[in-house]
């Protein structure tokens, strides 16, 4: 079945059909720039000249940036603290835009539900959880397979470093801070340490753009569970939201 699934994000809207069945793009990615407002107004319209790329009419999947409830954010863009996206409805919108009928999950849902349809949490049974690290930090958690939706970890305050997480392992505090790998392996290895002992997972997924730079800094890390790269990549948001929508994921919780 192919399925277009479209990743919004703060610098970029991009998209793809999707072979949900074997998890692989079947067409080249179309992306276009995120407007600089970032306000609902301004992004809908370049979803919908994502979706008219493509010569295709079937259901739409869309990973935000946020928690995400009944196709509308419950929280503000990520890492650009847009309010006007809280309660907007987004997917309705969508739908009415494009005639088609639109499923929208959290962006690391999405690609948390790529990593374990077809990536490196393929099979595994437990709870595996995947971090996506880039601009924030991105969270989805499994157990036996079934995800727990809009985790948010990235927003765990850390007391003594007087800053939420997001603001002191993102890979975007990385580039600001100029740190070097051994630096930010240690930033990372006491965050990974502490969800470790907070949910005891089979095995943990990192993610985001860095990860393709994972040999790096993940041998430097102390956690004695297994910690692996995300195999799938920057196509895991596209791949994931196409399955959700694809497989009518959202109907299957409810």
């Amino acid at each position: 079945m192919k399925v277009l699934g479209i990743d919004i994000g703060g610098s970029g809207v991009k998209g793809a059909l999707v072979d949900t069945n074997l998890g692989e793009l079947v067409t080249k990615r179309k992306r276009y720039a995120t407007p600089k407002s970032l306000m609902p107004a301004d992004v809908l319209p370049v979803v919908r000249r994502v979706v008219d790329h493509f010569d295709y009419h079937g259901p739409v999947g869309v990973g935000f940036p946020a928690v995400v409830m009944n196709g509308a954010p419950r929280t503000p863009f990520t890492a650009h603290h847009v309010m006007e996206w809280v309660g907007f409805p987004v997917a309705e919108k969508l739908g009415e835009m494009t005639g088609r009928e639109v499923t929208m999950l959290n962006d690391a849902d999405a690609a948390g539900v790529a990593e374990m349809a077809f990536g490196a949490g393929r099979g595994i049974k437990g709870t595996v959880l995947l971090l996506t690290l880039g601009t924030g930090i991105g969270s989805a958690l499994f157990v036996d397979g079934v995800l727990v939706p809009n985790t948010e970890l990235g927003a765990i305050y850390l007391k003594g470093h007087n800053a939420y997480v997001e603001q002191y392992a993102a890979d975007r505090v990385r580039d600001e801070e100029d740190l070097n790998w051994k630096a930010y392996a240690h930033r990372l290895d006491e965050y990974v340490s502490y969800l470790n002992h907070l949910l005891r997972p089979q095995l943990i997924i990192i993610g985001g753009g860095v990860s393709k730079k994972h040999k790096r800094f993940l041998p430097r890390l102390t956690v004695d569970t297994e910690v692996v790269p995300a195999q799938l990549r920057n196509e895991a948001g596209i791949i994931g939201a196409a399955v959700a929508a694809g497989r009518n994921w959202l109907a299957e919780l409810s």
